[in-house]
């Protein structure tokens, strides 16, 4: 297999030698020689799949492929929601932390983010499976993979329980065949391979974005001055996080440190969790929020960092990192180091899951609200930071 960079250069040799539009020499060089698709890992599913996309398509910038964290910066950065759902009918409880930009309205992120990047990506969107099959089919049969939405426990290569069914989740790519299936990208270090009936099945189950799929052209990218996306990005972020939103941006975190004691409100702890019942649940949902750097915030320090080089004006990276570190506090005081639910989660375990099941019947939640509090006033001191700056 040739890697990234030799297969970019055997297909810009071609382009020179034959004037071919870069996907017909792309098909051509393909056609000789097995093509390196670059597993690259990721943070998070939508800044995920676009940088691993433009890196293995060839996009950069001055030379270098743009960072997952440039993805996110340029995005418009952080979000903050909280909103805990009880389900009486089922019994069930379920906590959504949300940590991006527009969070809960990825296709208006996503489009939004390609425009500022001057990608000129495609959305494709259909009520019926075969167009959505034949959309997909076109771009692989161009060489081009694809950035598309499916629920993972229809996929079924997370080993997710039932429970988890219509939840659905970020993104994976799409970027070629095996035999009769698909090779897919989910911020995978390892080769992954789905079924085409189980892709199939797993972009028709979330109604709010069936058979979503973004193509990017790269003939069509005009990538032009970063800088300006740049700061266009950070003026997003300041005005989002700066919002009075308690569900979508920074006082969401106020609301959920008041939350966790709050004994008179009908949608706090005391009274939500009495029972004992989805504390684990819970428990495990703030746990891979805050584990891995899921929560975006170091992420984002890292952004901060490249955009100060290209910018030429230190912007405040230490801030957010305090921040994170506040997180990882949370997701510690959540599920202890040692703790054998947190052990299954760290390894991808899907015996996780009856563990969790078996735990949610009854439990205590951990005293949250302080800690909470003190991420929330970093997070605000490291706002203020950034709109000085």
């Amino acid at each position: 297999m040739t890697t990234r960079k030799h297969f970019k250069q055997l297909v810009r040799d071609r382009m020179r030698q034959t004037g071919e539009k870069y996907t017909v020499a792309r098909r051509h060089v393909e056609a000789s020689a097995p093509v390196y698709w670059e597993l690259r890992g990721g943070v998070h599913g939508e800044t995920a799949a676009f940088a691993n996309v433009l890196a293995n398509l060839g996009v950069e910038h001055e030379g270098t492929p743009l960072s997952e964290a440039m993805i996110l910066g340029v995005g418009g950065g952080l979000g903050a929601g909280y909103i805990l759902w009880e389900f009486d009918a089922w019994g069930y409880r379920a906590l959504t932390l949300g940590f991006r930009r527009e969070w809960q309205y990825p296709a208006r992120w996503a489009a939004g983010t390609a425009e500022r990047l001057g990608l000129h990506a495609e959305l494709h969107a259909t009520g019926g499976a075969k167009a959505a099959a034949a959309a997909l089919d076109a771009q692989l049969d161009r060489g081009l993979p694809a950035i598309v939405w499916i629920d993972p426990y229809r996929l079924g290569h997370r080993g997710l329980p039932e429970s988890r069914d219509g939840f659905g989740g970020p993104p994976i790519v799409v970027y070629g065949r095996s035999g009769d299936g698909f090779e897919i990208d989910d911020c995978s270090t390892e080769r992954e391979v789905v079924s085409a009936e189980a892709l199939a099945e797993a972009r028709a189950r979330v109604v709010s974005y069936k058979h979503r799929l973004i193509t990017i052209d790269p003939e069509r990218v005009e990538l032009g001055d970063l800088r300006a996306a740049v700061e266009e990005g950070l003026k997003l972020q300041v005005e989002h996080l700066s919002a009075k939103s308690d569900s979508f941006s920074l006082p969401a975190w106020r609301k959920w440190a008041r939350m966790t004691t709050d004994a008179r409100h009908k949608k706090g702890w005391p009274t939500v969790f009495a029972d004992g019942r989805g504390t684990a649940s819970a428990r495990a949902s703030i746990y891979t929020s805050a584990a891995g750097g899921a929560h975006l915030r170091g992420l984002y320090a890292d952004f901060l960092d490249e955009a100060s080089v290209l910018l030429g004006r230190e912007l405040p990276s230490a801030a957010w990192r305090e921040a994170a570190a506040a997180w990882e506090t949370i997701g510690d005081a959540a599920l202890e180091p040692g703790d054998e639910l947190r052990n299954l989660i760290d390894r991808g375990d899907p015996e996780r899951w009856p563990v969790q099941a078996a735990r949610d019947e009854a439990g205590e939640m951990p005293a949250l609200g302080e800690l909470v509090s003190a991420m929330y006033a970093a997070e605000v001191a490291a706002l203020e930071r950034l709109r000085s700056a």
